[in-house]
């Protein structure tokens, strides 16, 4: 996918990429071969992931250098809480699933993995450290649903792929990338990928892809 400069050279050093992007569980689910209780299993527990990766992006407000950076990140929250949220309520509401009983969904240890890497980087790094680790969940789910989108889908499972794919949640990943391209020029110059600290945030970036590839695990 086209989405800005950082990213693609972040995604080509990522070695568990198509792992995370080409699993199994996506390709039963394109074809509906997928079992609806695996896919409510992914639902509930990517539910929760939401909610704590709304948190980390909301962290990513309180990091931005300028008032352009924190209303992209904003945008983000907005989508995640208002569009996202929905679509896993309103989809697990259908199989009989009540909103409190999401909410109380443990979490799965990769589900706690992965998020808490995410907040950790947050927490203890700086802007471009969390969006490192904030880019691939973004930007990988927009290249899998436009992937799956464009290749043809059974319609069991049309309104996640469809929303994944789409014409708002790709503007979304367009956003990303251009706040990311921008964050990284603004503080760390035009060879950037030279220096030490390019590593550093490719790290992040595979450390949570490779959680990312992970969560797939967890429906079974």
């Amino acid at each position: 996918m086209n989405y800005g400069t950082c990213f693609p050279r972040w995604r080509a050093g990522a070695p568990d990429w198509d792992a995370y992007v080409r699993t199994p569980f996506l390709r039963s689910l394109a074809d509906g071969s997928l079992p609806r209780h695996a896919f409510l299993t992914y639902l509930a527990q990517d539910y929760v992931f939401l909610i704590h990766f709304a948190r980390a992006w909301s962290l990513a407000v309180a990091k931005a250098g300028s008032l352009p950076e924190m209303r992209a990140c904003s945008a983000t929250v907005h989508a995640l809480l208002e569009t996202e949220t929905r679509l896993h309520l309103d989809l697990c509401a259908r199989a009989g699933i009540t909103e409190a009983e999401l909410t109380a969904t443990v979490e799965a240890p990769q589900n706690l993995a992965y998020t808490r890497y995410v907040l950790e980087a947050g927490y203890s790094g700086d802007f471009l450290d969390l969006l490192a680790a904030l880019a691939p969940c973004v930007l990988g789910y927009g290249e899998i649903g436009a992937r799956l989108l464009s290749e043809g889908h059974d319609p069991a499972y049309a309104e996640w792929i469809e929303t994944y794919g789409g014409t708002d949640y790709q503007a979304l990943c367009h956003g990303t990338a251009a706040l990311i391209d921008g964050a990284v020029a603004s503080r760390l110059g035009p060879q950037a990928p030279a220096l030490p600290r390019w590593h550093q945030l490719q790290d992040r970036f595979s450390t949570a892809t490779r959680l990312e590839a992970a969560f797939w695990t967890l429906a079974g």
